[in-house]
């Protein structure tokens, strides 16, 4: 994917004027003033960007967020301690890891939803990166790993179904997520030509990040619902709930709190 440079401002009041709303400065990955660009200090950024962070709806958004993957998750682990968990092997740990890492992620993108002051940015971006580098993703890749090492040790077929193909894209995926978020914000995105430069890497890794997540639900879905074990192993009634409302709700409310604007792609 091709990257547009935006060139570094040379003056302060261009700088200003150019970046009114803090969602188009450059990360504030350490709270360190060195993150901020030339001559533009975390006190002026503030001064032009007063307006309130919450809109009407985010609260609710937020709760019903928090309720679907909840769900998700308690309903996964409700049904696998229900089956003979001991009998499982290696499979036991695929959706137990996977919804705990759905958990995780989810709350490492609701973190970061909205901010508009360098302070609740620094802070929401600390809490996002340990989310989901330190949790998130290593629960999916031990989660996609043991059902894999399943397969190899059964000899079976490896992403056969559409769950499973959907599954090891979506971990891929997660991979270069993970480059392009890091090398926009580590070492004040230096990898990517530094500060303002590296935040348009960050849109993308953005808006690649809310791509991913439809994604990741819909092989959730199929997992839960469709999959022999999920309906030999489940009712009816909690695949709906479980697989069906709960996925589709908490899309719903991710999106409801997205800030397309900040973006800034047009």
């Amino acid at each position: 994917m091709a990257f547009a440079l935006l060139p570094v401002p040379t003056s302060t009041a261009a700088s200003v004027d150019k970046h009114q709303d803090v969602e188009y400065q450059p990360l504030i990955s350490n709270g360190d003033e060195a993150d901020v660009e030339e001559g533009v200090t975390k006190q002026e950024l503030v001064g032009h960007d007063t307006a309130p962070e919450c809109r009407k709806g985010d609260d609710i958004a937020l709760w019903m967020a928090i309720v679907s993957v909840g769900a998700i998750a308690v309903a996964t682990w409700i049904v696998m301690f229900s089956n003979e968990p001991l009998t499982r092997g290696w499979f036991f740990f695929h959706p137990t890891l996977e919804t705990l890492s759905i958990l995780a992620l989810s709350y490492g993108v609701l973190t970061l939803q909205p901010t508009r002051n360098p302070e609740t940015k620094a802070a929401g971006l600390t809490r996002h990166q340990v989310a989901i580098l330190f949790v998130a993703f290593p629960l999916i890749f031990l989660g996609t790993f043991t059902i894999w090492l399943n397969k190899t040790v059964h000899h079976s077929h490896h992403a056969r179904s559409w769950h499973g193909l959907f599954g090891y894209i979506t971990t891929g995926w997660m991979v270069v997520q993970i480059l392009l978020g890091g090398g926009s914000v580590w070492f004040n995105g230096r990898i990517f030509g530094g500060n303002p430069r590296a935040k348009l890497v960050w849109k993308y890794h953005r808006l690649s990040g809310y791509l991913l997540l439809p994604l990741l639900l819909l092989t959730t879905h199929l997992g839960g619902a469709w999959s022999h074990w999920g309906t030999q192993n489940s009712p009816l009634w909690i695949r709906i709930l479980a697989y069906y409302v709960a996925p589709a709700l908490l899309l719903v409310a991710v999106f409801v709190r997205v800030r397309p604007s900040k973006m800034k792609f047009f």
